[in-house]
């Protein structure tokens, strides 16, 4: 794979070595503490804007986009977890996955295309390199990496639970990780497996 790296834009005030190197300490955390199965999604949102330390949703980097894209999906590949990228809000937070996710969980594909000031750098870097990128409407991820506060609650399974990961920034935006649990049901009497808390 080439090394996407090199193609620095004049415009990024932030070193995209240190993006990746970020990027890389907070999903292989998470992914160590939320132990996904194989097929089990991840749902990151990301403002490149926050990232290289602007207000979010003011400098969409195609470059910042390509690099934290690149770096999870290289990561959700080697574990065989499906990579889910939230859009930002002028498509509704939407969400691009590759198709035989969406075909796996039955979800409903949209027709809309995802670009820099309306989709956002990193669901638009999604959409530009998975195999067969989709579009749907909603997702429920078993676990999401929120980067820059987008927002990433609605697209998450019942019950989230927040992780506190020990790099709590990737660049200059700040981060947040969650993961899932199943419900726990039956009152008092019931007894709870601790493995599923």
């Amino acid at each position: 794979m080439e090394d996407i790296t090199k193609h620095i834009s004049t415009n990024i005030s932030i070193n995209l070595d240190t993006i990746k190197e970020d990027t890389k300490a907070v999903v292989n955390e998470l992914l160590d503490i939320a132990k996904l199965d194989k097929d089990e999604i991840l749902v990151v949102g990301c403002s490149t804007s926050e990232v290289d330390h602007h207000k979010i949703g003011s400098f969409s980097s195609a470059d910042i986009g390509e690099v934290l894209f690149n770096t999870i999906k290289e990561i959700t590949d080697s574990k065989g977890i499906y990579l889910a990228t939230q859009c930002c809000e002028h498509l509704n937070r939407a969400i691009v996955v590759e198709k035989e996710c969406a075909k796996k969980y039955n979800l409903n594909i949209v027709n809309v295309v995802p670009k820099l000031k309306a989709g956002g750098a990193f669901s638009t870097a999604a959409y530009n390199n998975f195999k067969k990128p989709v579009v749907v409407e909603y997702i429920k991820a078993d676990a999401g990496i929120d980067i820059g506060d987008t927002l990433i609650g609605m697209h998450l399974k019942e019950v989230a639970v927040p992780l506190r990961t020990k790099k709590n920034n990737i660049g200059n935006a700040h981060v947040v990780c969650a993961r899932t649990r199943y419900k726990c049901i039956g009152g008092e009497r019931a007894s709870y497996d601790e493995n599923l808390m």
